[in-house]
């Protein structure tokens, strides 16, 4: 057999084992590597170019190589699972990087970090003052995760006493200006509805690059051709607008009558339209 062919067959197979054996061993491995799988990825590449390229030696004994070493990561992977004991000794332990607002210099020499590296971890983290910091703490993985002091945070609907409707995942209706049946019926809506809208913003579906559907029911489009403005669908604003002012009607009847059951009849009209929009508040005007 030719040595380019006998090195094409070595590489399309242990291509195979190589994706099999990282589908074995799970996402983990991709997204939140450790020390050790660090290591573990590293020898097992390095394998699988041994497998293919090496000529003299048989190219079996990579492939078991290959499986030990894809054994222990599992081994060790099933022992973090359920031991704490064993990820503290296999894998890093969280260090406290700031507290309170003071950076602990000591744990900052112990993970060999500088102050350079830990205000651009900071600024990652959209905080430009270690002042604002209650803590920063350094995970096993070497990521920097940063909790403000209160103070610090942005104001929230619930810190302001405003109650918003539950949100739930944007669905794609449109991609590649073709229609997605599936995630439009989750939406609760079919595709009479979608050329409705579609009409509504002066475009058909075969214009539409990507086209989403919010929580709210709102459609959000983009157009393939981007030098076309995409009107916005005014229309919640517009219902709020006039249920404002329906309420401010009602209230300068109230002021204009000299009925005092008339009167009352137009602030309780009032009252109960004002309780109205603080709760379709955070739905109409999105």
């Amino acid at each position: 057999m030719p040595q380019w062919l006998e090195i094409v067959l070595r590489t399309v197979c242990a291509v195979v084992v190589l994706f099999l054996m990282t589908k074995l061993l799970g996402k983990r491995q991709v997204t939140q590597l450790s020390f050790f799988e660090y290591l573990t990825g590293i020898t097992i590449g390095s394998i699988a170019a041994y497998i293919s390229l090496d000529l003299e030696a048989n190219w079996y004994l990579g492939l078991v190589a290959l499986g030990v070493w894809v054994g222990c990561s599992l081994l060790i992977e099933f022992l973090q699972i359920k031991s704490k004991k064993a990820r503290d000794f296999i894998d890093f332990k969280s260090t406290v990087l700031i507290q309170g607002g003071k950076i602990l210099e000591d744990n900052l020499k112990k993970e060999k970090l500088s102050t350079d590296e830990l205000m651009q971890q900071l600024r990652k983290k959209d905080v430009f003052q270690v002042a604002d910091v209650e803590f920063a703490i350094m995970e096993s993985s070497g990521e920097i995760n940063v909790l403000q002091k209160r103070e610090s945070l942005p104001l929230t609907p619930k810190d302001l006493g405003i109650q918003v409707a539950p949100e739930k995942p944007g669905q794609v209706v449109i991609m590649d200006g073709e229609v997605l049946d599936e995630p439009l019926r989750v939406s609760g809506f079919n595709q009479g509805w979608l050329v409705e809208e579609l009409d509504k913003q002066g475009t058909k579906i075969k214009d539409v690059f990507l086209a989403q559907v919010d929580t709210y029911g709102q459609l959000t489009i983009d157009l393939y051709n981007d030098q076309i403005p995409v009107p916005q669908n005014e229309e919640r604003k517009l219902l709020y607008a006039n249920l404002k002012k329906c309420q401010a009607d009602l209230e300068l009847f109230s002021l204009s009558t000299k009925s005092k059951k008339a009167k009352q009849m137009y602030e309780e009209s009032s009252k109960k339209i004002e309780k109205i929009l603080a709760d379709v508040q955070p739905i109409l005007k999105t």
